[in-house]
């Protein structure tokens, strides 16, 4: 007979928000998935995506014990062991011929948000002793790290906006109503966006396309892809050339500061206005409303971060948050202070300790810009790439030039998946190590803890126990690492101890050397499990100089390192007076500006195999369609859901036009996640709502050459009639 139905208080690991969830369940059944009304920081927000979780863990496509391709192509399922010691020694012999740089590993942003991954998995991939290491990091965030590194000496020392008590909420490139919060962690974001409106504050977004966020701004402004940071110079010198320079409770942490006038005096609003699609008025009116607001902060996300001037623009965009008085202030860009601090244990971030082998392109944080990955598959010679282990990911969906990434996989000898699905990725490994699905582990958040405009903290245990033929992921990373080391001839006395300590020891052990006391008592695991739906720690209070990890504790501007990128960013605008597109070098009257978009269903390629995160879709069409002007579709003759080709340098796609005024001339938007129709990948209902994947047409050779991120934005294509 059935047991009696039990209610399980969860997080939700779809998205950075942590969302509270209450899970039902009967035996091993999931019956309800709602948000937790009790927990303190979502007080009851879901969204559509928490339902996926139930979805992800029935689904019938799902893999649940290790498989081997067989020599005819097929999968068969093994043995635990047999996997494990397999992949050990295939990659160890690989080593062994080719040298340690011949085995790479790939990490997904799932890794983000799996406790386990984070803590453990960094075992495994020293165990490799291999530079060739690369992320998702790459192809999103990389120049928010690089700045925070730089500035404030970690670089996940990253203030987030504290939207709570803010007056002025500008949001440049980023849909925190899709995303529910991007390097911000933030549940119920459309009632705190409307709780800034309704205190008299103002929500400004400014986006080539007019957003669901923008929708429910109090103003949004065009903006030209890959121009934000001609807009930020504007923006910093029109604070000088108004006299709104509002630093002095900064200058005691940043001297320096001031001395930005003199990189910013030769770009006045009137001179980077056609170039931006914005007028001169315009931007002086941002600037002046801003610092008339009182507590004000300027946000930037993806899109700000994915082009070619992205790390400059993000450096910008902190330092007009400090010019303003805004960093360190309530209401403003603020540091968190999480319960279990994982920043004073590791790594700040080191760049350009050593280099790709092809193109010469430094690494940052032990990690390559993953734009150099096919190529380092592809070129022969000492350090090629000869197998890969990817965990969590489908970077051949997910980065640029896919085609290209598609056939260098096709070029190894040997690859391994950390996944649960048969993907666009997966399907060339030769072993699929399975791990548990995010209800059947424990759960803490250590990274988004550190970007939450509020400070809490809560534990989820696994709702569902382990099942003897299963593994967590931070079990498969340590298995190849104990293997690994064994082979290698290096002690393994520290696993017993790993074993045993489990992520969660670690994260008990942070807990308890924190700053915070519950009613008297020290946190701790036990005292979470007494409080499942999460304890509130309070509002983010101002932390300088404690939250620089600089020893001398100031702000270290790095004018040196962030403004050399002017000559560059001169050159692409101004040199010849050549336009935006020609710089690019595709012709002005043809050419069109790529840019991705989400959408709250779909953030992740790998919910696409959930028939209700893609229900309602036309084939995948509705959602994965090119959105363009009118004014483009009529200067092509394209009617509105009519099949268009769309080409870069590096391919081409066909899909759906989608004609909309919410779209700027001069510009398309194609969703990214899709492309769900290659041959060999085992996901039905993905592949029923294949869509094409913008990775396709972005460029691996245009990198943002400040940090090496991927150019996803302001991609020049041209379009025609399919």
């Amino acid at each position: 007979m059935p047991t009696e139905k039990q209610k399980h208080y969860s997080t939700c690991t779809l998205c950075e928000a942590m969302c509270g969830i209450e899970v039902t369940t009967q035996d091993r059944n999931i019956l309800s998935i709602v948000g937790d009304k009790a927990n303190p920081f979502s007080e009851g927000h879901v969204c559509p995506k928490a339902m996926a979780l139930k979805d992800l863990y029935e689904d019938p496509e799902r893999i649940r014990t290790p498989i081997e391709k067989t020599a005819e192509g097929g999968w068969q399922e093994v043995s635990w062991d047999y996997a494990l010691d397999k992949v050990a020694t295939n990659l160890f012999d690989i080593q062994q011929k080719h040298g340690v740089e011949s085995v790479a590993t790939y990490l997904g942003n799932p890794n983000a948000h799996n406790m386990g991954s984070i803590l453990f998995g960094p075992y495994f991939y020293r165990s490799l002793k291999s530079h060739n290491r690369y992320s998702a990091t790459s192809v999103d965030q990389l120049p928010h790290h690089i700045v925070s590194r730089q500035l404030f000496g970690h670089q996940s020392q990253i203030p987030i906006p504290d939207i709570d008590h803010t007056q002025h909420f500008m949001i440049i490139g980023g849909n925190p109503l899709a995303s529910n919060g991007s390097i911000m962690t933030v549940p119920h974001i459309k009632r705190r966006l409307k709780a800034i409106q309704a205190r008299g504050g103002k929500v400004v977004v400014i986006d080539p396309k007019k957003s669901e966020t923008a929708d429910m701004s109090s103003e949004h402004h065009f903006i030209k892809p890959g121009t934000d940071a001609l807009l930020m110079l504007a923006m910093i010198h029109t604070l000088f050339d108004k006299q709104l320079i509002a630093a002095d409770a900064l200058l005691g942490f940043a001297a320096d500061l001031l001395s930005v006038e003199k990189y910013v005096v030769d770009y006045p609003p009137k001179r980077v206005a056609n170039l931006t699609g914005m007028s001169e008025s315009q931007i002086i009116a941002l600037v002046e409303s801003f610092c008339a607001a009182g507590p004000a902060v300027c946000y930037g996300r993806m899109g700000a971060s994915v082009q070619a001037f992205g790390t400059l623009t993000q450096y910008l965009i902190m330092l007009f948050n400090m010019l303003t008085g805004n960093l360190d202030r309530q209401g403003g860009m603020m540091f968190t202070q999480p319960a279990a601090d994982l920043l004073p244990h590791s790594g700040r971030g080191s760049i350009a300790n050593f280099f790709t082998r092809v193109r010469n392109l430094p690494a940052f944080a032990g990690e390559f810009p993953v734009s150099a990955l096919a190529e380092e598959m592809l070129t022969d010679g000492e350090g090629q790439i000869k197998a890969i282990v990817i965990g969590a990911g489908n970077p051949i969906l997910t980065t640029p030039n896919g085609q290209q990434l598609d056939k260098a996989f096709e070029n190894l000898d040997f690859v391994v998946a950390v996944d649960f699905y048969i993907t666009e990725t997966s399907r060339h490994a030769d072993i699929i190590l399975p791990p548990v699905t995010a209800l059947e582990r424990d759960h803490y958040d250590i990274v988004f803890h550190n970007f939450a405009v509020r400070n809490s903290t809560k534990f989820s245990p696994a709702i569902f126990p382990p099942a003897e033929t299963t593994k967590t992921d931070w079990q498969i990373y340590l298995g190849l690492a104990e293997r690994l080391d064994k082979l290698n001839g290096l002690p393994t006395d520290k696993y017993q101890t790993l074993w045993q300590k489990e992520p969660k020891g670690v994260v008990d052990d942070l807990l308890k050397s924190g700053r915070y006391r519950h009613e008297g008592e020290v946190l701790s695991i036990d005292l979470l499990l007494k409080k499942p739906h999460g304890i509130d720690l309070g509002p983010l209070q101002p932390d300088l100089p404690e939250a620089i990890y600089h020893n001398d504790k100031k702000i270290d501007l790095s004018f040196d390192y962030f403004m050399a990128d002017l000559t560059r960013l001169d050159k692409h605008f101004f040199a010849s007076e050549f336009s935006i597109s020609e710089a690019s070098g595709l012709a002005t009257d043809e050419s069109l500006q790529l840019i991705g978009r989400r959408h709250l269903k779909t953030n992740n390629s790998w919910l696409h195999n959930s028939q209700r995160m893609v229900k309602g879709t036309n084939n995948g069409w509705s959602r994965c369609t090119a959105q363009i002007h009118p004014d483009d579709a009529s200067k092509h003759n394209i009617q509105d859901q009519q099949l268009i080709t769309v080409t870069s340098r590096v391919g081409k796609v066909t899909l759906p036009a989608e004609i909309t005024e919410k779209i700027m001339p001069g510009v398309i938007s194609i969703p990214h996640g899709w492309g769900h129709n290659k041959k060999g990948s085992q996901w039905h209902t993905a592949e029923q709502h294949a869509g094409v994947s913008v990775n396709d047409l972005t460029d691996e050779m245009v990198i943002d050459e400040l940090s090496g991120n991927a150019v996803l934005n302001g991609v020049p294509v041209t379009i025609e009639a399919a």
